[in-house]
């Protein structure tokens, strides 16, 4: 039966998979292959050093909390990535912020028209600042509100 921790994060099927001998550990032996299973290619000696790199117990072994913190931290980087192809997007000016006129652009491109004061009163709404544009952390903090 699986521990209430592995089925709130929804990891315990996938942790099963690459634990192999089903010892409740993933070795770096265990890692290449599953990686190998999945179409990529990891060599033994970056799987070893991967291991090592967050293994917090020290046994040169992943156990499942060391594990659904890895997958966590790759989850989190993931959201950062897309979340700031998304600000680009809408960024458009190269000035490191959106602007009304370029959210006005974008939304434009979307298919939606917004005049110039529309799309200022929308970036008063998470203007944290004041300064009358958006920059990536009010955007993310926008887009975490949503």
């Amino acid at each position: 039966m699986a521990s209430p921790r592995s089925n709130v994060t929804g990891l315990d099927a996938v942790f099963r998979f690459f634990d192999k001998d089903g010892d409740g550990k993933i070795s770096a032996a265990e890692l290449t292959l599953c990686m190998r299973t999945v179409g990529e290619e990891l060599s033994l000696e970056d799987a070893e050093a991967f291991v090592a790199l967050v293994d917090g117990d020290g046994d040169g072994l992943l156990g499942f909390e060391e594990f659904v913190k890895v997958v966590e931290v790759e989850g989190e980087e993931e959201t950062e990535r897309g979340l700031r192809a998304a600000f680009e997007m809408y960024e458009s000016e190269g000035e490191g912020c959106i602007t009304p006129r370029s959210l006005k652009r974008m939304l434009s491109r979307l298919g939606t028209s917004s005049g110039i004061h529309e799309c200022a009163a929308m970036i008063c709404r998470y203007d944290l600042d004041g300064d009358g544009v958006l920059s990536f952390e009010e955007f993310r903090s926008m887009m975490t509100m949503v």
